[in-house]
């Protein structure tokens, strides 16, 4: 920990701090689901969600979520498929499949009791220091310190932390003074009342600082002409971007579909077959060609369907969708990812990235005789 930031500490008086941080916590924060039990499922499902996912956005799905899976032997012991389904659209699937796999584990090993001890829950699948911390405050009342993203902003205003954040020096003066700090018996509310006083007033942009209820003890409020300078981060690399050509192979009523390996980007999600095209190969000619030595059928590119964008977090893509007529052949992936011919009223029953979920609704509005919106 830097002298200046050791030195601030000294001035603050704690006890103070905490009472007036926990004071407006309690009557001002957001009346979520999550905060309503101490279930360390409930917690778990809510922090897993929550890590790439603004709370506005995680809510439906928390709910949807629950009520499809309420326990944790309810997760451990349904399909991937079903999870991923459940999770569709809110991305980073990752985080499904490892929720599956560390539910399954708790009820094979734990008999469907998450451990208590922070080194247990971390060595379940997608659980890290910060997640394993979250649970043990929140639903075990251990003194842990929780730093995310919110809390990490919330530090580096309060005490005016001029390092990027993202380096292992500036983390670990972060992570000191979270542990200074912390309201220990009240571990919970605590990381609780950080993480809300950073989504909530002490936001990256245009910060409330006039409704801070630390604000007395904010050395950006009172050194910088303006806050929000802080955390300091690296400019962000421009994103690569790649252009995408689906199939969607249509056989009498049915369409071909590829589910993607377990593992890596999107793994277990359904989509149409397809796959990165360079600018100068026509996608028709690619598509015919793609159809023929990866599924081994022969196809009729027909028309294009739609044309749409979309961002991933490493990368942005534009993806084209044809309408393609099935020839002869039967379909066989080369890589041995399954396939299946189903009808296309039944495509909603399976998870699909939100890109190729776009995808369909544009294909069903020409089916209809509409135009398909979201062309690029």
């Amino acid at each position: 920990m830097d002298e200046n930031a050791e030195n601030h500490l000294g001035a603050i008086q704690i006890d103070t701090f905490r009472r007036a941080l926990l004071d407006w916590y309690g009557e001002h924060q957001r009346d979520l689901p999550w905060r309503r039990t101490r279930d360390p499922y409930a917690v778990w499902v809510s922090e897993i969600m929550l890590q790439q996912t603004r709370v506005d956005q995680a809510l439906p799905y928390y709910e949807r979520f629950m009520d499809r899976f309420p326990t944790v032997e309810h997760l451990g012991k349904a399909p991937l498929e079903d999870v991923l389904k459940a999770w569709e659209g809110m991305g980073y699937y990752a985080r499904a499949r490892n929720l599956h796999r560390a539910a399954r584990r708790v009820v094979v090993e734990y008999g469907g009791r998450i451990p208590e001890d922070p080194a247990r829950i971390s060595d379940l699948a997608g659980i890290g220091p910060y997640t394993a911390a979250a649970i043990s405050s929140i639903a075990f009342g251990r003194d842990c310190p929780v730093v995310d993203g919110n809390v990490v902003r919330v530090l580096s205003r309060l005490f005016h932390l001029t390092g990027n954040p993202a380096t292992s020096a500036a983390r670990k003066k972060i992570d000191g003074l979270a542990g200074r700090l912390l309201a220990r018996g009240r571990a919970g509310d605590f990381n609780q009342a950080m993480m809300e006083l950073g989504a909530t007033i002490c936001t990256p942009r245009q910060p409330r600082c006039g409704a801070c209820p630390v604000n007395p003890f904010c050395e950006a409020r009172k050194t910088l002409p303006d806050p929000s300078v802080l955390p300091r981060k690296r400019p962000r690399a421009q994103r690569p971007h790649l252009h995408v050509a689906a199939a969607i192979v249509q056989r009498d009523d049915e369409v071909l579909i590829v589910r993607r390996p377990t593992d890596g980007l999107l793994g277990g999600l359904w989509e149409f077959p397809g796959g990165t095209v360079v600018k100068q190969v026509e996608r028709e000619t690619f598509l015919s060609e793609e159809m023929k030595n990866t599924l081994g059928i022969d196809v009729r590119v027909d028309h294009a369907v739609a044309t749409l964008r979309h961002a991933f977090t490493h990368f942005e893509m534009t993806l084209q969708g044809y309408s393609c007529s099935y020839v002869e052949g039967v379909a066989c992936h080369r890589d041995g990812n399954v396939c299946r011919w189903v009808p296309f009223e039944d495509l909603g029953r399976f998870a699909f990235p939100r890109a190729y979920r776009r995808l369909i609704e544009a294909a069903a509005r020409l089916r209809e005789g509409r135009q398909p919106d979201g062309f690029a």
